[in-house]
């Protein structure tokens, strides 16, 4: 199996430490809001990572975070805790945000078929693990105490910018993420481990520790919660294109210093999810979520079918027009597959060249695309249609978009009248839809609902059925 590796960008023969298990970790969500399908691309793309680790006979462990704590608004240690910016927002306590948008989190992952991880840690349940390694790298010389912060001295590293397409000139002041200066770092690239001296009066949570009352850094969580339940050798860390610099390159500075040899040694990054704006971002306030593509009409499945028709190593641009043709695929291939008999007893022999190509293209850096493919060949093959059933059942172990039980229904089961009612209401909503009159759009779709009625959007018109 080649992974690409971001830590010598390059593809990788995939080698685990121990045969005995693959320990895998995933940089969690931070809590403050609902995670937009941005952030949400990356987690699907890992999730297809483990179930095919798992597929390919691996054992697999693994561990997520949950920032609930930490991270400023700049992941330069600037700016006010995303959290308690969350809690000022909602007029609620940054454990009630971090309660809520957790289960929110989680809720959408059900919604795209992601596996919730072996282990998922708030980071407030670590305290003491931040504390415990915060002195060990104040003991062996890699920290330092300034103006009550405790920092991470990057000079006492032989390479800092592991990543290789970071250095020192894009920390300038005013160049990235509007760093500010810090006037208590003896070097730029310094992060803070243990804030005792915060720049916003009102942080909610803090704890006592050996440097005062404060509370951690964003970028110790990871290293900390991945030593306790992933131990002190990692297999593959997973996270956003936007994680490498400075998040996973600060993680790999402190988590090394400490331990004393190498940590990690696959680093597995998706790139971007882009619109008409650019990067996707909660900064610009409204944002795409699960549950907005949900009140357009949209099956959740259909966004991840999106994600996986790409590779995960390039940039994806999302539309409505592009998330369009995918659902018409989607819907065509539901129903392709429903029309299988399923009788029958599968001849796995003849289903092993087809799952040997499916391997071959996952083994290939997780060329999803490709694996979409192979679902195509095997219905384009002369396999015997319970053959058929057992290898696409067998696909979607990993590709986890309900090949063989999302079965769409046909026509409307409806009397006449009410047919007609519903086909003029859905010609409104087309033509409403057409002219971005959302509201009036959204109106009638309301009326529908009251109605029971279920609509699938597709390209080429609108599928509908009575929801019993």
């Amino acid at each position: 199996m080649l992974l690409y590796n971001s830590l010598g960008q390059t593809k990788q023969e995939f080698v685990p430490h121990s045969q005995d298990i693959v320990n895998m970790y995933t940089c969690g969500p931070t809590v403050y809001h609902y995670a937009h399908i941005g952030n949400l691309r990356t987690y699907i793309m890992e999730d297809v990572l483990e179930k095919y680790l798992r597929f390919a006979g691996y054992n697999v462990k693994r561990v997520m975070n949950i920032t609930d704590v930490g991270h400023l608004s700049s992941d330069a240690d600037t700016g006010e805790d995303k959290m308690l910016s969350g809690a000022k927002r909602e007029h609620k306590t940054v454990m009630e945000i971090a309660k809520f948008y957790t289960d929110a989190f989680f809720a959408d992952c059900d919604k795209l078929n992601i596996k919730k991880p072996d282990v998922v840690e708030p980071a407030t349940n670590c305290i003491d693990e931040f504390i415990n390694m915060i002195s060990v790298l104040l003991e062996k010389g890699y920290a330092y105490i300034a103006g009550g912060n405790v920092y991470f001295d990057t000079s006492k590293l032989d390479t800092y910018y592991v990543f290789g397409n970071m250095n020192e000139d894009d920390l300038a002041v005013g160049v990235r993420d509007s760093v500010e200066e810090d006037e208590n770092k003896r070097n730029k690239a310094d992060f803070v481990l243990w804030f005792t001296k915060s720049k916003f009066d009102s942080q909610e949570l803090k704890w006592e520790s050996p440097w005062g009352l404060g509370y951690p850094g964003w970028h110790i969580e990871c290293s900390c919660i991945s030593n306790k339940h992933n131990g002190e050798y990692l297999d593959i860390h997973c996270g956003g294109i936007d994680n490498a610099f400075p998040h996973h390159t600060n993680e790999i500075a402190q988590s090394e210093s400490f331990l004393g040899h190498k940590w990690c040694n696959y680093w597995f990054h998706v790139l971007h999810l882009n619109d008409a704006r650019g990067k996707m971002s909660k900064s610009k306030g409204d944002f795409l979520t699960v549950s907005l593509l949900e009140s357009k009409g949209y099956n959740p499945l259909v966004y991840r079918m999106f994600c996986l028709q790409s590779h995960y190593r390039k940039p994806l641009t999302f539309s409505y027009e592009s998330l369009d043709n995918t659902a018409n695929a989607y819907d065509k291939l539901i129903k392709r597959i429903s029309s299988l008999d399923k009788e029958g007893t599968p001849d796995k022999a003849q289903a092993e060249p087809y799952i040997d190509s499916f391997k071959e293209a996952l083994d290939n850096d997780i060329n999803t695309s490709l694996g979409l493919t192979c679902v195509y060949d095997v219905l384009k093959s002369e396999l015997d249609d319970a053959t058929k059933l057992y290898v696409i059942e067998e696909f979607d172990k990993v590709l986890s978009l309900d090949l063989t039980k999302s079965e769409q229904k046909n026509s409307p089961s409806a009397d006449g009248e009410l047919a007609t009612e519903v086909e003029a209401l859905i010609e409104k909503r087309t033509k409403a839809r057409a002219e971005k009159d959302w509201a009036t759009a959204d109106a009638i779709r309301d009326k529908l609902k009251e109605m029971h009625v279920v609509l699938v959007d597709t390209k080429d018109g609108i599928q509908w059925h009575i929801e019993n």
